[in-house]
C-alpha cells in the first residue's frame, strides 16, 4: 500500500513538473497577413512544423489589423501588395495603435526588386523576405531577423 501511495505521489509530482516546464516554453505567436491563400498555408506550415510556433492568419490588411489587436502576436509577416489596403497602409495602421505599435513586422513580397528601400528604412521596418521563399528555411530566417535563435 505504501508503494502505491509513493507511486501516486511521484506521478502527481511528475505531472506538476511537466506542467511547469510547458509554462516555461516560450511559444511564439506569428500573424501572417497575405491575400494569397497558398502563401499563408505554406508559411503557416513552415512556422508551425519547423519551429513549433503558433500561427494566426489574415487575408487582408483590415482583417490583419483587427487580429493583431486581438491576438497581440510576437511578430507579423506582412505582404506588401494586397487589394484594398496594401502592406504599407497596414503597417502604418499597426504603428498608430498603442496595442500593436511595438510588434515587429517583416514584409514578405514578390516585388523585392522594386521596393523603395530608403522609404522602408525611414519607416523603421524590420526586414523584407522575398517571395518565393524557401519553406524549409523561412522559420530560421524569421528567427534570425528577430533574434530568436
Amino acid at each position: 500500500m505504501a508503494l502505491k501511495s509513493s507511486v501516486g505521489k511521484f506521478q502527481s509530482t511528475k505531472l506538476l513538473i511537466a506542467g511547469m516546464e510547458r509554462e516555461k516554453v516560450d511559444i511564439k505567436r506569428i500573424l501572417i497577413i497575405d491575400d494569397e491563400e497558398d502563401i499563408r498555408e505554406i508559411a503557416q506550415l513552415s512556422l508551425e512544423e519547423l519551429r513549433g510556433w503558433e500561427v494566426v492568419t489574415a487575408e487582408s490588411g483590415i482583417e490583419g489589423l483587427a487580429k493583431a489587436k486581438i491576438e497581440q502576436p510576437d511578430a507579423i509577416l506582412l505582404d506588401i501588395t494586397m487589394p484594398d489596403m496594401d502592406g504599407f497602409s497596414t503597417w502604418l495602421g499597426l504603428r498608430t495603435n498603442p496595442v500593436t505599435v511595438d510588434i515587429p513586422v517583416i514584409f514578405v513580397t514578390a516585388k523585392a526588386q522594386t521596393i523603395n528601400w530608403s522609404r522602408c528604412a525611414e519607416m523603421g521596418m524590420n526586414a523584407v523576405i522575398a517571395k518565393p521563399f524557401d519553406p524549409m528555411t523561412l522559420a530560421d530566417r524569421v528567427a534570425e531577423i528577430l533574434g530568436w535563435n
